[in-house]
């Protein structure tokens, strides 16, 4: 018996490390994009990785995501895409998939489903800073048993979404199905079977199309509105991308924040008024005060001025 335990004890635990493996669930963030209402700032750096006060939307992404246990993470990447490949791999991503051409939300899910992998897809957008739980997003998609499940939030200058009184996607307002139905807004997270991914169509781009096509085959698509108030702050324009840094700051427990290069008699020269966010490579001259803003790498600051509800950089200047 001893003999048969030794025998067995190898193929058991590498068997056992094979299957823990294949049920990783793979996570897909979105950050293809171009980031054009932030530019000039994103002219040199991809949208995704701009600095939330401490970290870049990817990498708190990425960490909401491994807050749901062993990931595979995965990301899309064209506008600048070596940067985005390059923090990937300092994060620990299974795989960023370089896109030659943007191919909207249905193409990167095809591609990662044609190239095998399986465990379905938790799909997060890399440009809106949110703090869902994540978990009990993936519980009541297990639960309601449909091959798609949506993540709704309240934002009444949108809340485009249609949903039924069975928790079901009903239509989208412009696009297809009701108009009857409780409005929400879609989150942009979502969550795709092996099953459902597999009924993307090859060539198909846009996200709502497949929506469209499974409820006219009888596929229902279920909108989880159980965190309709969560935060969800789309950081895409420069008063979005303000309104995250403030809700950064508020998780971490701060008022303000400076990069860790900087002198700290930096910290003495902002503002206990509003939040205020100074990013490593910023000359802030004596007499100079901040207040209320954010200043990223190369902002001109002048002795004795004061930064007022602004965001600052190397060669913009925008006014909140």
């Amino acid at each position: 018996m001893a003999c048969g335990r030794f025998l067995l004890g190898p193929y058991y635990n590498e068997t056992k490390e094979k299957n823990l493996e294949r049920e990783k669930l793979n996570v897909l963030i979105l950050a293809a994009g171009l980031g054009t209402r932030l530019r000039p700032l994103t002219e040199d750096m991809p949208k995704p990785l701009v600095p939330v006060v401490d970290k870049s939307i990817l990498e708190i992404q990425a960490i909401r995501a491994r807050e749901l246990g062993p990931v595979r993470l995965h990301a899309n990447a064209h506008y600048l895409a070596e940067q985005v490949i390059a923090e990937g791999t300092r994060l620990g991503f299974e795989k960023v998939w370089k896109e030659p051409e943007i191919l909207g939300t249905a193409g990167p899910l095809k591609r990662i489903y044609n190239e095998g992998y399986r465990g379905g897809l938790l799909v997060m957008n890399g440009d809106a800073y949110c703090r869902f739980d994540l978990n009990k997003f993936m519980e009541n998609a297990r639960r309601d048993r449909c091959d798609v499940a949506l993540l709704a939030v309240e934002f009444p200058q949108v809340n485009t979404f249609r949903v039924d009184g069975n928790g079901h996607l009903a239509g989208v307002a412009g696009r297809f199905g009701s108009e009857q139905g409780k409005p929400a807004t879609f989150s942009g997270v979502s969550w795709y079977s092996d099953a459902a991914l597999a009924r993307i169509k090859d060539g198909e781009f846009d996200i709502r199309e497949f929506w469209k096509q499974e409820l006219a085959a009888g596929h229902p698509i279920y909108v989880d509105c159980s965190q309709m108030d969560a935060t969800w702050i789309d950081m895409g324009s420069p008063a979005g991308l303000k309104a995250a840094c403030d809700a950064r700051l508020q998780e971490l427990g701060l008022n303000s924040w400076v990069g860790d290069h900087l002198h700290s008699t930096v910290q003495s020269r902002i503002s206990k008024v509003g939040c205020s966010v100074v990013q490593n490579g910023v000359d802030l001259p004596e007499g100079a005060r901040v207040e209320n803003s954010i200043l990223f790498a190369g902002a001109a600051v002048q002795a004795g001025e004061t930064v007022k509800d602004e965001i600052r950089g190397r060669g913009f200047s925008w006014k909140l």
